[in-house]
């Protein structure tokens, strides 16, 4: 009987033990912890889009706006300079025909004058930024010499290059030199006129012209003209830059910083490493 008892015990502790163990082993495993390096790295944020402004400058501030504009780009990323260079009559028809542009920078005050007058750009938003001077040069081999404006009469200058007195600032006051000292009318067979300013200096470093009015700015940036003499100042219309914002501009925040930027320090000095005065 005790033999029988000691069976029915062991059987209940197998069976008690199977039930235990079926049961522990159909629960689920816990899932497995993903390590850092197996965790799904964020995407990374797309890069944002730089604004473009469209600045038309006339052609004599070519060589300081190109410094400018790397200096001011390296602070600004989110911003890009593109320059429309020309002749500041030309620049000014494009604006009225409704060329994109964000700013205007003239080498004339009657083409921004002009701007203002049709409301193309604001009053408020404009001043005169720069002052210049017209110089005569003449290639630097040396063998044509002149020291006033009257010996361009003589018989070794056969070509005066100028700039189309209607569209190009400089031609518009080498116009008023010449006719203050009575030459304009007879050096009219002597005279080539070119598109802007920075053409008028490529007909003297060419030879094309024995001589030929440009800004002071201008004659600093060639080592194949010199400046042979200045053209008195009081013979001429003072020569100032003023800038304006156009009003049709898309990206009134961005222009207005580029704008500020132009009246600071660091961009005053660039000018002035380049030949400009400023405004006192």
């Amino acid at each position: 009987m005790s033999k029988l008892l000691k069976a029915s015990t062991m059987l209940s502790a197998l069976t008690l033990a199977a039930v235990i163990f079926t049961g522990c082993s159909s629960q689920k495993a816990p899932a497995p912890v993903s390590s850092p390096s197996a965790q799904a790295t964020p995407t990374a944020s797309a890069s944002v889009e730089k604004v473009e402004l469209t600045i038309s400058a006339a052609a004599s501030l070519t060589d300081a706006l190109k410094e400018i504009q790397t200096n001011f780009e390296s602070k600004n990323k989110q911003l890009k300079l593109n320059f429309n260079f020309g002749a500041s009559g030309a620049l000014q028809q494009q604006i009225e025909q409704g060329a994109p542009s964000d700013m205007f920078l003239s080498a004339a005050t009657k083409n921004m004058k002009a701007l203002v007058d049709k409301q193309l750009i604001d009053a408020a938003q404009q001043k005169n930024l720069l002052i210049n001077e017209l110089v005569v040069v003449t290639p630097a081999d040396g063998k044509v010499a002149v020291q006033k404006i009257d010996e361009l009469s003589g018989a070794e200058i056969k070509h005066v290059a100028v700039g189309e007195p209607q569209t190009v600032p400089a031609g518009s006051y080498a116009k008023e030199a010449l006719t203050s000292a009575k030459l304009w009318d007879s050096l009219q067979s002597k005279l080539v006129q070119g598109k802007d300013v920075r053409q008028v200096l490529t007909y003297v470093e060419s030879g094309n012209a024995e001589a030929g009015f440009v800004y002071k700015t201008d004659a600093l940036t060639s080592k194949q003209v010199k400046v042979a003499f200045s053209v008195d100042p009081k013979t001429y219309t003072p020569i100032e830059y003023p800038i304006g914002i156009v009003k049709a501009t898309k990206h009134s925040k961005e222009i207005n910083e580029f704008y500020t930027y132009l009246q600071s320090k660091e961009a005053q000095d660039v000018f002035v490493k380049f030949g400009f005065s400023i405004p006192k």
